[in-house]
């Protein structure tokens, strides 16, 4: 099959979260599987600078007139990259936003991108399936079945579309329809409005073939109002469409025998790179080096409520008394921000952080820390606990979605386990799972034991890839037919 992946961001050209990892692992994964995969990607600043493939598209936004084209970006391990360009709405600091603020015209620049990506997918690399994610490219399955309906090189094209995290809709006024050139017909309560808005993630969910998420607990989460984040009954609706797929990682990228960010490599077997990772970070942190003898939590995240850092916020003086040091990179709302700034002000020799998204200096925490602490209020699958197995840094969870789907609680007496998790969102909970994690660390034998289990872990993307292909084939087939009922 030929298949075109559409999202917002992609290594390793583009990253926020987790989002980009899968956007280059699984279309590798694929290509291996015998298909050919596309990713078209905004070019964003810093970004390479390509060869014209589509030169100057006319998109039309209700009176004006915009003119993005289209690049190529070649081919890596057989994917090939193409990046719409456009300057104005691309080229800036960030992504989304900054200082924690959205852009103000991400409607009209995502709105751009839907509009471009169905354009490509007409007369620029056809596809058989478009593989949408997340609220960014929610609007390309809107488009295909409201204004490219009647278009009949549209017409057989199904659209697959991952939900990566419930809670990010794309909710913008009404007057972006009219400003985007949507049919302002859209604004009901079975298509687009919700409370008021315009919502771009309902859009998706509505409109696509099939729908996904990122795994098998999640896809049962978004459809009771605890998770749905209102749109639970949207989900539940259309429950048979929906599927739970666990995201695999890159092992390629991902694993301490190969992994070329790293100080020292290591294996199960010797685990000797390991001691040399965690002083070098600790050495890029600026942490005493005499703190390569105490455990070292690491964080790797985006700094929002979400994550459970309110949890981690309100027992900050309790786990500043502990025999731990802790770093963290990341970067998102400004009061979790200012947390870490403050903490590491407060407790030089035990707490550092870096505000950035830095893939390097994620790769260098996965390996040279101890724990890695992911006690997040919801998470549809998570990564870092699945590279951190790997990597013999043993995760700390909250039992939620693909948390609670790939960590097995660690039992002293039978040896069995991966890691800690706690179940309810109190902070009490997340600072007994980490007392429990340190007084497994005192026992190097029990831990030696926690690392093997984990680094014996398989969640490679095959499996997954397989599921996804075969998820494919269905929606060209089921879209065929409609297609066909509709000319006939």
């Amino acid at each position: 099959m030929k298949i075109l992946f559409a999202a917002s961001e992609g290594l390793p050209y583009s990253k926020t979260g987790g989002l980009a990892d899968v956007v280059e692992a699984l279309p590798k994964a694929l290509v291996t599987l015998g298909h050919q995969v596309s990713v078209i990607l905004p070019r964003y600043r810093g970004n390479p600078t390509a060869p014209v493939f589509l030169p100057s598209l006319t998109i039309g936004f209700g009176d004006r007139l915009r003119f993005p084209s289209v690049t190529g970006g070649g081919s890596k391990e057989g994917v090939s990259y193409f990046f719409i360009d456009d300057p104005e709405y691309f080229d800036r600091e960030q992504l989304y936003g900054v200082s924690g603020k959205d852009y103000p015209d991400n409607a009209l620049r995502f709105g751009e991108f839907a509009r471009v990506v169905v354009e490509f997918a007409k007369r620029g690399w056809e596809p058989d399936v478009i593989h949408c994610h997340d609220w960014q490219a929610a609007l390309v399955p809107v488009l295909l079945r409201t204004q490219y309906k009647g278009d009949s090189a549209l017409a057989g094209l199904p659209v697959v579309f991952t939900i990566h995290n419930m809670g990010y809709h794309g909710a913008f006024p009404p007057t972006v329809l009219k400003e985007l050139g949507l049919d302002e017909s859209l604004f009901r309560m079975d298509a687009m409005e919700f409370y008021g808005k315009v919502n771009f993630l309902k859009g998706g969910l509505i409109y696509s073939d099939y729908l996904t998420t990122v795994s098998r607990k999640y896809a049962e989460e978004i459809q009771t109002p605890e998770y749905g984040s209102g749109l639970e009954g949207v989900v539940k609706a259309r429950a048979d469409r929906l599927h739970g797929i666990l995201n695999g990682v890159d092992y390629s990228v991902w694993s301490p025998d190969r992994d070329s960010l790293i100080a020292g490599r290591y294996t199960a077997r010797d685990m000797g790179g390991k001691r040399i990772c965690k002083k070098d970070l600790l050495d890029l942190y600026n942490l005493p080096s005499a703190n390569v003898e105490r455990p070292l939590i690491g964080i790797v995240s985006r700094f929002a409520a979400q994550k459970g850092f309110d949890l981690l916020e309100e027992i900050a003086p309790e786990l500043m008394k502990l025999d731990l040091s802790i770093v963290a990179l990341g970067a998102g709302e400004p009061r979790f921000e200012r947390m870490f700034r403050d903490l590491a002000a407060r407790f030089p020799q035990k707490l550092a952080v870096k505000i950035a998204y830095d893939n390097a200096v994620a790769h260098k925490i996965e390996a040279g820390a101890d724990m890695f602490l992911m006690p997040s209020r919801y998470e549809p699958c998570g990564l870092n606990q699945i590279y951190s197995l790997r990597y013999g840094t043993v995760p700390i969870v909250r039992a939620t979605g693909g948390l609670d789907d790939t960590i097995e609680p660690f039992d002293r007496r039978t040896g069995k386990g991966t890691g800690f998790k706690f179940q309810p969102y109190r902070s009490d909970a997340l600072l007994a799972a980490i007392r429990e994690a340190l007084g497994v660390y005192s026992d190097a034998k029990a831990w030696r034991q926690l690392q093997l289990n984990g680094m014996a872990k398989d969640y490679s993307w095959q499996s997954s890839a397989a599921e996804y292909a075969r998820l494919y084939e269905v929606a060209k087939k089921s879209r065929n037919r409609k297609a066909v009922a509709s000319s006939n």
